[in-house]
């Protein structure tokens, strides 16, 4: 196959005029000439393809008819990589973007929970090792035979235990009548 020289001199346009926009310091100038010089390298690839032919799939048709689908494949390959580093561009522009629409302050956060206690900030954040306990109370009951076998069983389990120790600390709470010191 001949390469059409039309072709040639859009590629060669499309890598300079990339390269070019690129060396400039604005990200997004940058982005701009990625996606040109992507698009550049999808066209040469196309261009060194070879001869068009029949589908390689499609059978029924002679070996020596079909086209090698190995540049079509880096094709999609190089797209899919275009796609991936134009994604991550743009967030790194509006990351940019972003911080300099705060000024002085920068990238500093007020921490919520300065002012708690040390009890306040452990009841807040409880320690994983009671999810632990309560994962292997779970799996232990479960192996006994006490365990519950469906969700539903769970959820009427999880009501009763919950009515019954809110009716123990209620009798707890409560102290005789003629007790009063």
């Amino acid at each position: 196959m001949s390469a059409s020289l039309t072709l040639v001199i859009v590629m060669a346009v499309m890598y300079a005029a990339g390269v070019y926009v690129m060396l400039e310091r604005s990200l997004t100038r940058v982005l701009i000439g990625f996606l040109l010089v992507g698009n550049a390298t999808n066209l040469l690839i196309f261009i060194m393809s070879g001869r068009p032919g029949s589908s390689p799939i499609v059978t029924g048709s002679s070996v020596a008819d079909m086209v090698d689908p190995i540049p079509q494949v880096l094709m999609l390959t190089a797209i899919v990589i275009n796609f991936g580093i134009t994604a991550l561009l743009l967030a790194l522009i509006y990351r940019s973007w972003w911080l300099a629409q705060l000024g002085d302050e920068g990238d500093t956060l007020t921490d919520e929970h300065a002012t708690e206690s040390a009890d306040e900030a452990d009841a807040t954040f409880r320690s994983s090792s009671d999810d632990d306990d309560a994962v292997a109370e779970s799996i232990d009951d479960f192996e006994r035979g006490d365990g519950a076998t469906s969700d539903e069983d769970t959820v009427s389990s999880k009501a009763d235990a919950a009515g019954s120790a809110g009716a123990s600390a209620r009798a707890a709470s409560k102290k005789p009548e003629g007790d009063a010191r």
